[in-house]
């Protein structure tokens, strides 16, 4: 099969450096053209990332000597992974877009456009019909499709199958967010040594609005209706390398026991596991029966980071059920989860 010609966009920052890493010898996509920003352009790869290499292993060999190109359409390439601040990502994905190159983004730019999907293959692969009427009302031979916050992706995994099985009434989610998730260099060591940060900058209204737009419906292949359950979400950043990990309390409108609620979880596959996509683990979710798990250093790296896991299931006082949820925040948050998002459109004839 002849490999897909894939591009990153901020190739040189933390997000762009795993997408990087886990393209090396893609089965589906072959990594052509990098590109980044002015101060970066021009260099070959190896020269613009030196010093600032912040994920697990060497960069590549077929990478390093890659001239790093600016940030523009007319990158020989199909496919674009956004890895761009926020603050400029979106005008320049929606010019790759207008240009004819399918646009996967990590940011939060364009999340909230009405006919942008968040997409999560697992919990709303029907959302993809978007993508139709979003090339058609803005005249695009390509298109843009997002993931989610970090923390979002790792929180709507498991509320899936508790909404299809019982039925979501409310959600109360507190985080304990890694320290990578604030991108490089991030948080200052003199702020985040021996202590906890109760604040993240716009991550809260993120995962209160992203998680209902993720659960909601794709009505007539054109407008998102949110879900209805409410949700409240209390963010804080925590001295961890990777690993979100939330801690979380569930309303039901059913009332399952403990081990039909487990077996919900547990029993979970979607779209991805059915075309069994190179980036898709096995298990979507992995249960943990053990008092003192899912940890981030034990358990972020379970279906190469790509598997959430859940544990501490037990009857909550306040709602029906509590639990612990842990996402690895930059594969399965961040990269993993665009790539996955490219594998599902291409099985399904989107490009």
């Amino acid at each position: 099969m002849e490999k897909i010609k894939v591009g990153v966009l901020g190739a040189t920052g933390t997000v762009g450096q795993r997408f990087i890493t886990l393209l090396e010898d893609h089965p589906y996509f072959e990594l052509t053209k990098v590109a980044a920003s002015e101060r970066s352009s021009g260099k070959t790869y190896e020269e613009a990332v030196a010093g600032r290499w912040k994920v697990s292993g060497d960069i590549p060999e077929k990478v390093k000597g890659m001239t790093v190109q600016e940030v523009k359409p007319g990158l020989d390439c199909q496919v674009v992974f956004s890895a761009m601040d926020a603050s400029a990502a979106g005008p320049i994905e929606e010019e790759f877009a207008g240009a004819g190159y399918s646009v996967f983004s990590n940011a939060r730019s364009h999340r909230y456009d009405p006919d942008v999907p968040i997409l999560l293959p697992e919990i709303n692969a029907e959302h993809a019909a978007v993508i139709e009427y979003q090339q058609k009302s803005r005249g695009w031979k390509g298109f843009i499709v997002t993931n989610s916050n970090c923390s979002t992706m790792g929180l709507v995994i498991p509320l899936k199958p508790l909404d299809l099985a019982f039925g979501l009434e409310a959600v109360n989610v507190v985080t304990l967010q890694a320290v990578s998730g604030a991108g490089y260099p991030g948080v200052s060591s003199l702020d985040i040594i021996d202590n906890v940060i109760p604040y993240i900058s716009g991550e809260e209204p993120k995962m209160e609005r992203e998680s209902l737009k993720m659960l909601g419906r794709l009505e007539a292949g054109k407008t998102f209706v949110d879900a209805s359950f409410k949700i409240s979400a209390q963010c804080n950043r925590v001295f961890v390398l990777d690993g979100h990990l939330g801690c979380t309390s569930v309303g039901l409108r059913k009332k399952p026991g403990v081990e039909e609620f487990t077996a919900a979880l547990a029993d979970f596959s979607g779209r991805p596991q059915e075309l069994k996509l190179p980036s898709a683990p096995e298990r979507p979710i992995i249960v943990r029966t053990e008092e003192d798990r899912p940890q981030p250093r034990f358990d972020r790296d379970h279906g190469e980071g790509m598997s959430v896991t859940v544990g501490r299931i037990r009857p909550c006082n306040v709602l029906d059920f509590k639990l612990l949820i842990l996402s690895h925040n930059t594969v399965r948050g961040a990269a993993g989860a665009s790539i996955l998002n490219a594998e599902f459109l291409k099985a399904e004839g989107y490009y």
